[in-house]
């Protein structure tokens, strides 16, 4: 197996240098694969020490182990065509130009701002999405990363399937995956904390986004709790080592490996972003979560990165940690190249 010096080097020097109090790992390497964890969970009030199959806030990550999963089994079921306008699906929705693929990858030209949108009920929120103006300007021409794409599309899902997102998720993903340590309703104990302040105390197995607070099981967005190995076998599924067809086939899932902006060369697949390496047939897929979480995958190398920490504890600080990040994916990047 494949050494991922660089990759490790680079996790133990976050944790050295405070970017983060801790991390749980995995490095994939074809059949092979290993975890490890450095740091801590806690550091406020006081310290706690990490312990195997703990449990991270995924943050945004949710959008492609649960939401783009689910959204992909529809269409290999022809129940949702990708080219098909939202308001078809969503009559609710103002916009009557915005398609499937617009909101899957982050080309819908939404905007706008909700006021109070944290103090707002559940339906009072999804409501508030639905009417926010679209820039026709930006739609199929300019990839704006936004939250709301995935929640509305959550909400097309509930339309289709007749219930909540987060419950469908559990049952078409995480069910069929047998992942035991992933879940919307965690125990407490199972979980590493996110924020802490004197005020508002520990923050601790609920989600730390505040829109995903709010609409609960009907948020497509974030929301899920997983261990570091649960992701391993969602990361095989997606490289193709493991066949698990309740799931997705994997003509779908190889699908997702290319460019499916409206015109090809946006550089978003269907949920995921893309990296795409110089003179090489296939690109990586990977995605972010504010919480200090990262999944990459390269499928025409059969390697994988798992990378779960709770970087918003105590406190959020995006400008050690956003170039951090940038750093480790570099040198996964790397180490998959050179290794």
């Amino acid at each position: 197996m494949l050494t991922f010096s660089r990759t490790a080097a680079l996790i133990n020097q976050m944790v050295q240098d405070q970017v983060i109090p801790g991390a749980s790992y995995a490095l994939i390497d074809g059949a092979e694969w290993h975890t490890n964890q450095v740091g801590v969970a806690q550091i406020k009030p006081t310290i706690k020490p990490l312990w195997p199959d703990a449990m991270y806030d995924l943050a945004s990550v949710t959008k492609v182990v649960g939401t783009t999963t689910v959204a992909m089994q529809l269409m290999q079921n022809g129940q949702l065509e990708i080219d098909r306008p939202v308001h078809d699906y969503l009559p609710a929705l103002q916009s009557t130009t915005i398609t499937v693929r617009n909101l899957m990858t982050h080309t819908s030209g939404l905007s706008g701002y909700i006021p109070n949108r944290n103090a707002l009920s559940a339906d009072a929120l999804l409501a508030a999405i639905q009417q926010l103006p679209i820039s026709e300007r930006n739609r199929n021409h300019r990839v704006v990363y936004t939250d709301l794409g995935l929640i509305i599309m959550g909400q097309v899902i509930e339309r289709i399937l007749g219930a909540a997102i987060q419950p469908i998720i559990t049952e078409r993903v995480l069910q069929p995956l047998g992942l035991a340590h992933t879940s919307f309703q965690p125990q407490l104990a199972q979980t590493v904390p996110t924020t802490y302040s004197m005020k508002t105390g520990l923050l601790r197995g609920i989600v730390h986004d505040p829109k995903a607070r709010v609409l609960g099981e009907h948020c497509g967005s974030a929301g899920l709790f997983a261990s570091v190995t649960d992701l391993v076998r969602f990361s095989q599924l997606m490289l193709g080592q493991i066949d698990v067809p309740a799931v997705l086939s994997q003509a779908t899932i190889a699908s997702l490996y290319q460019d499916w902006t409206p015109n090809q060369h946006l550089r978003r697949s269907f949920g995921w972003n893309l990296w795409h390496r110089s003179n090489e047939t296939l690109p990586v897929i990977f995605h972010t979560g504010y919480t200090g979480t990262l999944l990459m995958l390269d499928r025409q190398r059969q390697r994988g990165l798992v990378f779960l920490s709770n970087r918003v504890h105590p406190v959020a600080n995006n400008s050690v940690f956003l170039p951090a990040r940038r750093r480790l994916i570099a040198a996964w990047l790397a180490d998959t190249v050179t290794n």
